[in-house]
């Protein structure tokens, strides 16, 4: 769904109880806000409620930080987490790639198609041969070597560029280097990741060669964001396509490239559009 640049979103966890959603509206109206959209779900379980908000910015009667500071005294009422986001600041994104291309291809491309609402100010690699792609559409392309020796230093090289550039969310497109958990905690909920399956399988190298072997029936890509624990963060997108003793190996290496540019590429966008709840390991995406 495509929304005007011209608005703020609102995204809202707390316990769930009487009068959120009326809280909410009554805010934004008392503040000459007119909200063009409202998602909301409740778990019933954890009796828990989500919303995403989006309010049109035309005749509100307040600036936009201010609106976000006023709005913490309705949060601490009703113990909310929330963020606030205007629609038309473009988060910076730094996109960090090794040597296979497909990802970063997908994601330059709709950038530069203006189909992705950000800015690419940076491509980081512990490879030089992506170089070419990066530098001639005007982006900063970093080559960072890295050994076991020299792992520590060089991410500190990354977080240095990181802050250079004013970096909002962190993309690894097929980079195939593990962070510290460090890295990850600076970076929470703001590095996202694609991964080679389904659902968290065939790890190490050649994992499409496994899955050959293993006779799958159904191959897939998983994009989620990074935490600690491998490959075992928020999901946020999958993506899958059926194979059969007919597919080789070059077959499904194929099909696992197109399902990992679209799982990522989907996933990229609803972080961009405010559109998810990360709630413990789980995620609430309004799409």
């Amino acid at each position: 769904m495509h929304e005007p640049a011209d608005t703020i979103r609102l995204l809202v966890s707390c316990p769930d109880q009487k009068g959120l959603v009326a809280a909410i509206t009554e805010f934004v109206a008392s503040r000459g806000g007119n909200i063009l959209d409202l998602d909301q779900h409740t778990d019933p379980d954890e009796r828990m409620f989500f919303t995403r908000v989006v309010i049109d910015l035309a005749d509100l009667t307040v600036s936009t930080d201010a609106f976000a500071e006023q709005w913490e005294h309705v949060a601490s009422r009703f113990q909310m987490t929330w963020s606030t986001h205007v629609a038309s600041r473009h988060r910076r994104v730094a996109v960090l790639v090794s040597k296979m291309d497909h990802c970063l291809r997908e994601l330059l491309w709709r950038w530069e198609a203006g189909e992705l609402p950000c800015r690419i100010p940076v491509v980081i690699s512990n490879h030089a041969d992506l170089e070419p792609i990066v530098t001639r559409r005007q982006v900063a392309f970093e080559h960072l070597p890295i050994t076991p020796e020299t792992k520590p230093e060089q991410e500190q090289q990354i977080e240095s560029l990181l802050e250079q550039h004013g970096v909002d969310l962190v993309v690894l497109a097929r980079y195939m280097q593990i962070l510290s958990p460090g890295f990850v905690e600076r970076y929470a909920n703001r590095i996202i990741n694609i991964h080679h399956s389904f659902l968290p399988a065939f790890a190490g190298a050649r994992p499409y060669h496994q899955a050959y072997q293993a006779g799958v029936k159904i191959i897939g890509a998983t994009c989620h964001y990074v935490t600690a624990t491998l490959d075992a963060g928020p999901i946020i997108e999958q993506a899958i396509a059926r194979v059969d003793h007919r597919d080789t190996v070059g077959d499904m290496i194929r099909k696992g490239k197109d399902l990992e540019r679209s799982a990522l590429l989907t996933g990229v966008r609803l972080h961009l559009d405010d559109r998810i709840i990360v709630h413990q390991n789980r995620t609430i995406v309004f799409d």
